[in-house]
């Protein structure tokens, strides 16, 4: 399955397609701002490299969140437009699965792999995984202190922006990824995660952000009660 994916979510911006196995073409480059404009570029050159044109692509994929609200809504509105002028089915990949998917393999004695992305206002974007990166939990915002509530007994393997947070507040039972704080999303990554559910079906729900709050920003008519 040839499966192109974009990821803008947080801080990095990315571009990867894969054939199977193969992958075609990558583009990866950490950035705070400026997704929208290195977006597309980036998804030009990638294709040029794998030789394709989007009637080439079996699937897109996008990451939806959780992450910057601006930069979760650039890949995902990207990505819609992609599918509606290709006629390319889009499937969506949350952020901390594709990140959960980039850590190597665990120690024996980690029982879960923690991922937790800083969300500012002392809060944390989190999600807990098996060692074999199935799903302990669900997606969720939380204080750092309460990051690691009902995991299994055991050490846990942190990552994400936030992971340094957890450890600080959790304790022994945490330890951290190698480079645990430096892991952003990875296109590649998500196109794999994508490609190995299959396509969507035709008249399946639609792709959605996922934002967990409210954003930090709101129309100045909603501050003022108008």
């Amino acid at each position: 399955m040839r499966v192109l994916g974009l990821d803008t979510t947080l801080g990095a911006c990315s571009v990867g397609i894969i054939d199977g196995d193969r992958l075609l073409a990558r583009r990866f480059e950490p950035m705070a701002r400026g997704h929208a404009e290195a977006l597309m570029p980036m998804v030009q050159a990638a294709r040029r490299e794998a030789g394709l044109d989007f009637g080439d692509l079996d699937l897109l994929a996008a990451t939806v969140g959780p992450g910057t609200f601006t930069g979760v809504r650039v890949g995902l509105a990207a990505a819609r437009g992609l599918a509606l002028a290709s006629g390319v089915p889009l499937a969506g990949v949350t952020t901390l699965e594709a990140i959960a998917a980039s850590v190597a393999e665990p120690p024996p004695e980690v029982a879960s792999v923690l991922v937790a992305i800083d969300a500012r206002r002392a809060e944390l974007y989190c999600q807990a995984f098996a060692p074999d990166k199935t799903p302990l939990t669900e997606p969720r915002v939380v204080a750092a202190e309460r990051a690691a509530e009902g995991l299994p007994d055991g050490s846990t393997l942190a990552v994400g922006s936030g992971a340094r947070l957890v450890e600080a507040a959790v304790g022994a039972r945490v330890v951290l990824a190698a480079g645990s704080d430096a892991v952003e999303p990875d296109a590649a990554v998500v196109a794999r995660i994508a490609a190995g559910r299959g396509l969507p079906p035709p008249d399946g729900p639609p792709v959605e952000p996922l934002y967990l709050r409210a954003p930090d920003a709101v129309p100045m008519a909603d501050r003022t009660g108008q």
